[in-house]
């Protein structure tokens, strides 16, 4: 009886000490998480949109609003070279950042 007892009560304090514990590192985790990627950001914005549809209807829906994306993306880069054609160096450089931002 008193080794069921010894046993018992040093389960609790491992439980509880194992809980305390994960909770400060659970929390330092996520403090520490990294932003969301680019991708990670079209991802959840594709996600939004498709809230709702089901099955291949949801499949076909983010292919096309990932690549739709990609596709503005790749228009804005042309548009952006085309405009900087005569820049040179950081000029180019900060004119070609600007342009992609917007």
């Amino acid at each position: 009886m008193k080794r069921l007892m010894t046993a018992l009560a040093f389960s609790l304090a491992v439980f509880a000490t194992g809980s305390q514990a994960a909770s400060p590192a659970a929390a330092a985790s996520a403090a520490s998480a990294p932003a969301m990627s680019k991708q990670n950001t079209k991802m959840a914005d594709c996600n939004k949109d498709a809230a709702g549809m089901k099955g291949d209807e949801r499949k076909a829906f983010m292919k096309t609003c990932l690549t739709d994306k990609k596709k503005a993306q790749n228009e804005k880069m042309k548009t952006c070279n085309a405009d900087a054609r005569d820049m040179k160096g950081d000029a180019r450089k900060a004119f070609i950042k600007e342009c992609l931002s917007k």
